[in-house]
């Protein structure tokens, strides 16, 4: 086994035994990376000279006896989270040359415990996408299978993980966007619940439905990085002042008088048959290990996709007014006016869909229909909250599909949003309610294309996904790590 091929708890295992380095681990990904990046596409950025000082930095700490929880780690970050001095991009051309002067709260508590910063990772325009085919620096392919989608939107951050050129990433999630590409990449990934982790230093998408989150190559790295990123920042409004428990203390095994319930809503018209039954596999092996399984109702899942499509485009129109080219970022030369400046940078800077979604939420905000749009999905979400309230009465986890087929072709979607929107209707909820999700490897269709399942329960109940989670995991074996096509 190589070093790149490694989960983060068995690297540190040897690096803390003295048989592997941390530049040695370091330099087997940047070698992994030269290898596979020109077909995977997962970085919009990585310093290999950067990534070899860090690493040798973290060796000399370890020598001198001091401790990290990732110290030495190579990782990598999804290209919305600020570093300090390092271009953050966000996947568009607005922020093409954008170098922030701080680093986001998650980058500052990743660098204090010795991670071994790798990269910037490809991703849809500010977020906005199910494929990351609307990145404007390279669109990321998924590792399985040559010439499809690595899911979205964050696509690179999911696929980084899957092709080994990184032992974990940070994600973030606004509609499914860390649970729906490591379910097509074959990797884990987590939503913790909204305030669980600080926002501060993400450039928002919807502020009200951004979290950001783990994807790793196992559960046990998952419990380790949620580890390290969450728990209260007074710079963060949203952030939660709550205990954070040590998440590995979840891992352990059997699952007897664990209530699961299975919402009948997640299992109807367009679901995939082979997803159906490896979904269905997974509830088998939890019921074979003595849980509960409880059929549930959310019975408002089908207004999901609108109320989403209407509060997070009028959250997008909010936070991207920024993007004016005054401050920071492109500006449009030889305008004739300021007002003509505005229009020709935010033209010409934004893409189709970020445009298409500002246009969105600009009209649903707007004087006469702010009542009719925005405030109705308001009061909407709410009684989806109390949908998923009253399931968690009943049942202690959800499972389900995290999106109705496999991995597509690149370019099937691509000119059709209704049907891109319509692929994140079983995780949009999520969001929509606040609570925590995850996705875990539940197999492989007949294709060899990778499977999820979708596992939810109630507010700051992260170690319920993970216990789960992690039985599901040591329950299948499927015993892959990195994809080799």
């Amino acid at each position: 086994m190589k070093p790149y091929e490694l989960t983060m708890a068995e690297a540190m295992e040897k690096m803390e035994s003295g048989e592997l380095s941390s530049v040695e681990l370091t330099r087997s990904c940047l070698d992994r990376i030269a290898e596979v990046e020109p077909q995977v596409q997962a970085f919009i950025s990585h310093d290999e000279e950067s990534a070899v000082a860090q690493a040798e930095q973290a060796d000399k700490k370890r020598a001198n006896g001091e401790k990290g929880k990732l110290l030495g780690i190579p990782l990598a970050l999804k290209d919305l989270l600020c570093t300090e001095g390092v271009r953050t991009t966000c996947g568009s051309d607005i922020l093409g040359n954008f170098i922030p002067p701080y680093d986001a709260t998650v980058v500052e508590k990743i660098k204090k415990e010795g991670g071994v910063v790798l990269g910037k990772l490809t991703m849809d325009e500010f977020a906005m996408g199910s494929t990351s085919e609307t990145c404007k620096f390279g669109v990321p392919e998924n590792p399985w299978r040559e010439g499809y989608v690595a899911g979205g939107s964050s696509g690179g951050s999911a696929a980084a993980v899957a092709a080994g050129e990184c032992l974990v990433t940070l994600g973030s999630d606004t509609g499914g966007s860390i649970r729906q590409p490591a379910s097509l990449c074959g990797v884990v990934g987590m939503k913790p619940t909204y305030g669980r982790v600080s926002r501060y230093g993400l450039v928002a998408f919807a502020s009200s439905l951004d979290q950001i989150g783990p994807l790793s190559r196992d559960v046990s790295d998952c419990a380790l990085m949620m580890n390290v990123i969450s728990g209260y920042d007074q710079r963060d409004s949203t952030s939660v002042n709550i205990d954070t428990p040590d998440y590995t203390s979840s891992l352990v095994e059997g699952v007897k008088g664990l209530r699961v319930g299975v919402p009948r809503e997640y299992f109807g018209e367009g679901l995939d048959p082979e997803v159906r039954s490896i979904v269905e596999n997974s509830i088998k092996v939890l019921k074979e290990g003595g849980a509960e399984i409880v059929d549930v109702s959310l019975p408002h899942t089908d207004y999901c996709v609108a109320v989403y499509y209407l509060i997070a485009p009028a959250e997008a129109s909010s936070n991207l007014a920024r993007f004016d080219g005054v401050a920071y970022g492109y500006r449009a030369q030889d305008a004739a006016s300021l007002v003509d400046m505005y229009k020709e940078t935010r033209s010409k800077g934004f893409g189709a869909e970020v445009k298409r979604r500002i246009l969105i939420g600009t009209y649903a905000l707007s004087s006469g229909y702010y009542d009719a749009y925005y405030k109705k999905a308001s009061q909407v979400r709410t009684i989806i909250l109390n949908d998923f309230k009253a399931a968690f009465e009943k049942c202690d986890v959800l499972v389900s599909p995290v999106t109705p087929t496999p991995a597509w072709p690149k370019g099937e979607n691509s000119d059709d949003p209704l049907a891109m929107y319509l692929t994140d209707i079983l995780t949009l909820s999520t969001n929509l309610a606040g609570i925590p999700g995850m996705s875990v490897p539940g197999g492989f269709n007949k294709e060899g294309l990778p499977v999820g399942i979708q596992l939810q329960s109630a507010h700051f109940r992260e170690d319920v996904l993970l216990k789960t989670a992690f039985n599901i995991e040591k329950s299948l074996q499927l015993g892959v790590r990195v994809a080799h096509r």
